[in-house]
């Protein structure tokens, strides 16, 4: 935990808001006050966009925000975010160099409750009023019920509600007779004093809550179903994020070669994970999303956490795998991932499976322009800048700085996006929200610059 001090906040500057037009009916409602919607709602209040902002909880933060009232949080107690300090935080408010390299959940909501003091957007939010649906009204405009009991109508409804909140659970033969939770519920290891624990996955919330587990539980195995390349937090003393970052952006490399380099580094860093169990993935790394721990691979030679192939049966407490294998749990962790849900759209009028990848700039509905989404992304880097700028570009958008180009040539940049993703990534459905940091930034910011939004 930690407090700006005013000498701090003076560094920042004078927050830079405009008042707000007279308007007395705002044409654009914005949904949810986490990161990407504090952002949002900024962006617009300083372009002079008029807008609602409804939040289900009574307080910013989103999932950051550790047990929020909203019901919508997955941290845990030791949450820590992957992305290192100085490539964090918001560009026109720096996180204070005080704070150490890799930020707890609480150190960055406090960053955050900072962030929207200093830019007066907690008054922009309507808190405890939950949007219960988004309906297309006569003439294309959206109908909005809210919690209250009120019914109101926008040209634009903005859906930065995040996506990270309803769990995907697999589904496997037979039944288990132990306690079953996903990562979604886990906030704490004391449930699991002295039990034998599966966690299935090997993402970094898979790694995360295993590593937590390990210092209480009696055993803990993970499950998965294929490997993944381990990136460490750390290369040669500082955050892995500045060594690509500085490839990146400091010496202007490609991607391509920028990713080359660094799974050079890493490989070198890490070694052969197969000493620790671990298969080498048949994709290179890069194709897919590396978990990042600097834990894992310890707690694996020292034998405080096994590994296991996929689940092939349950069998009241005990589980076999694909190698044949049984053994007997007192618990199954399932961090499996999320569903991509918005439980206030009808599906006939935006399906997330099969639209959520058909989005000009990866904001705009095609099927219903008025739909507009921010943070629906999921970078290779840093989410939480990159949102700040689709924040910009939004309000820039709104407030008629930059024009919009007609459908053919907004279908032209989904399908050179897609073509991007089948280039890069090893399952392109699975990685339908993903965009590279350094491309996409650019393309907004050079959107923003001509006036013009491009293809």
């Amino acid at each position: 935990m930690y407090h700006l001090d005013a000498q701090h906040l003076a560094k920042q500057g004078a927050p830079k808001v405009q008042a707000p037009k007279v308007n007395p009916q705002p044409d654009i409602c914005i949904i949810g006050a986490g990161s990407s919607g504090v952002t949002v709602a900024k962006a617009l209040h300083e372009r002079g966009v008029v807008f609602d902002c409804f939040e289900k909880g009574s307080n910013i933060g989103g999932m950051w925000r550790y047990e929020n009232d909203n019901g919508l949080s997955s941290a845990y107690a030791s949450l820590h975010i992957d992305t290192s300090r100085d490539n964090l935080g918001y560009s026109d408010f720096s996180i204070p160099k005080s704070l150490p390299d890799f930020l707890s959940h609480r150190q960055f909501l406090k960053y955050l409750e900072d962030y929207a003091r200093h830019f007066d957007v907690h008054r922009l939010v309507t808190f405890k009023t939950e949007v219960q649906a988004v309906t297309q009204a006569p003439g294309g405009r959206w109908n909005v019920r809210l919690s209250t009991g009120e019914t109101r109508s926008y040209a634009k409804v903005i859906i930065a509600n995040g996506h990270l909140w309803d769990p995907r659970i697999p589904a496997f033969p037979g039944v288990f007779s132990g306690e079953t939770i996903h990562s979604h519920y886990y906030r704490t290891a004391a449930p699991f004093d002295g039990k034998s624990v599966l966690v299935v996955g090997l993402g970094n919330s898979a790694v995360d809550i295993a590593v937590d587990l390990a210092r209480r539980a009696r055993t803990v195995t993970m499950s998965t179903r294929r490997s993944a390349w381990i990136m460490p937090k750390y290369l040669m003393g500082y955050p892995v994020d500045k060594w690509s970052k500085f490839l990146s952006r400091k010496l202007d490399l490609p991607t391509r070669l920028t990713r080359k380099i660094m799974s050079k580094l890493i490989r070198l860093g890490v070694g052969d994970q197969r000493r620790f169990g671990l298969k080498t993935p048949e994709h290179p790394m890069w194709r897919e999303h590396a978990t990042v721990s600097q834990e894992l691979l310890p707690y694996l030679g020292h034998g405080w956490i096994s590994l296991k192939p996929n689940i092939s049966r349950l069998n009241g407490d005990e589980i076999e795998f694909e190698d044949g294998s049984r053994e007997t749990f007192d618990a199954v962790i399932y961090a499996t991932g999320y569903r991509i849900t918005f439980p206030f759209l009808d599906k006939a009028v935006f399906d997330p499976n099969t639209e959520a990848a058909n989005l000009y700039r990866r904001m705009i509905s095609q099927k219903h322009p008025g739909l507009v989404f921010a943070g629906l992304v999921q970078p290779i880097g840093p989410t939480i800048p990159l949102v700040e700028i689709q924040g910009r570009w939004l309000a820039a958008v709104l407030s008629g700085k930059v024009a919009i180009p007609d459908i053919a040539a907004q279908q032209r940049e989904i399908w050179l996006h897609k073509k991007r993703q089948r280039e890069t990534y090893l399952d392109s459905d699975r990685y339908m929200l993903e965009v590279d940091f350094k491309i996409y930034a650019r393309q907004l910011n050079a959107d923003m610059q001509s006036g013009v939004a491009g293809v």
